[in-house]
């Protein structure tokens, strides 16, 4: 009979989840993979199998009760039902944060869960719905672990000058650094790029997560030097509806000019800005580029200058750059913003090949281009499901 992991991505208003099987000694399939959205309003579940037919579909509205009980209840029945009820192995959660100290996979125990919860602070607006799950699936489902996958995880290994903030040493006791995010995307992408490019893996690479969220990684042999996010998942590149890096001036001029509250500030740097405050359209990149609003082009101009400013940084810790791969939902879907982006790194020689760029698959560079660049699709979930087989000791 199958064995099952249930990798979950929990946020505010979603979950993402996907459904493995430990199909052979060397390899595991996704064999299904959804989301329920909607959460707070009118939630919406539905479910996928490995070729997007749809497998399960379901409603609720908007008076109903939308615990992360009755939803993930609804889940688990569904996850039952389609393997098994004895089927499920473990289920592996994306949390964010795991502070200086928790880096590496963790088998969820009340202990643990309430040191993670301590983390809130350094991420007020992830870490409470990355927990809340493993909450609900505890009181429901006892028996299947549970295991924490740290997204912060991957940068652990960065050096104390990458790490340090220019703040008096007390408030690093007190875990103000830097830390990095996207790690679970940017550890599947150094091990696909092991995979299709061996040579290239083994040296300079940045790799461009550019989605809602979005974030720039510098790896040297596969592992993490420097990063663009830092304390939070606010820092680095400007997002869908995220500042990114900002003057600390401008935070002191809302809070001593404008009369804003700390708040009403952090709802304006996480939810107002990015994309779609620049814009005043949208944070949907798709959007913009459609648009023939010339506040929608500049958004898009300063989503690829702020890419583009990065990565020359990025290449300077580095000392010199072999390779550069787009992933996450615009690097892997939006050929204008790779050409954008690739003509502002024409100084470090990179050069696309058109139809490649076009239709990406793999390698998307001319050959005359001094730098490779790659497309590679990120698998978050695949990430998890990874790190909670060897977590369990589940041959997979």
């Amino acid at each position: 009979m199958p064995r099952a992991i249930l990798p979950i991505n929990a946020g505010s208003s979603s979950i993402e989840f996907a459904l493995f099987d430990i199909a052979a000694s060397d390899r595991i399939d996704a064999v299904s993979s959804g989301q329920i959205e909607g959460i707070g309003t009118a939630p919406h579940f539905l479910a996928t199998d490995a070729v997007g037919a749809v497998l399960a579909e379901q409603r609720w509205p908007q008076n109903a009760e939308q615990t992360h009980e009755v939803l993930l209840g609804h889940l688990l029945q569904w996850v039952e039902q389609h393997l098994g009820q004895e089927n499920l192995a473990a289920v592996g959660h994306r949390i964010l944060h795991g502070g200086a100290t928790h880096y590496r996979p963790e088998h969820f125990t009340p202990d643990l869960l309430a040191r993670l919860a301590e983390l809130t602070p350094l991420a007020p607006l992830h870490q409470p719905h990355n927990l809340a799950p493993v909450r609900a699936i505890a009181m429901m489902r006892p028996r299947p672990p549970q295991i924490a996958c740290f997204d912060s995880g991957f940068h652990h290994g960065m050096s104390t000058v990458a790490t340090r903030l220019a703040l008096p040493r007390a408030y690093e006791a007190e875990g103000v650094r830097r830390y990095g995010f996207h790690g679970l995307s940017y550890e599947f992408i150094a091990r696909r790029l092991r995979a299709v490019a061996p040579r290239l893996a083994e040296g300079r690479v940045i790799v461009a997560h550019l989605g809602n969220g979005a974030s720039l990684c510098a790896m040297h042999d596969g592992q993490s030097v420097d990063v663009t996010t830092g304390f939070t998942a606010l820092d680095g590149l400007m997002m869908g509806t995220r500042c990114g890096t900002i003057d600390p001036g401008a935070v002191l001029y809302l809070i001593q000019q404008r009369g804003m509250t700390a708040a009403q500030v952090e709802d304006v740097l996480y939810h107002h800005s990015g994309l779609l405050g620049v814009s005043g359209i949208s944070s949907d990149m798709r959007t913009l580029l459609r648009s023939t609003d010339p506040r929608g082009r500049e958004a898009v101009d300063l989503f690829v200058f702020r890419i583009a400013r990065d990565t020359g940084a990025l290449v300077s810790t580095l000392g010199g750059l072999d390779g550069f791969v787009f992933t996450a939902g615009i690097g892997e879907h939006a050929p204008e913003i790779r050409t954008a982006v690739c003509r502002r790194l024409a100084w470090l020689g990179a050069v696309l090949d058109n139809d490649a760029n076009t239709h990406p698959d793999g390698r998307v560079s001319a050959p005359e281009s001094r730098i490779e660049v790659w497309t590679i699709p990120t698998n978050e979930e695949a990430m998890i499901a990874h790190h909670t087989i060897e977590t369990i000791g589940l041959a997979a």
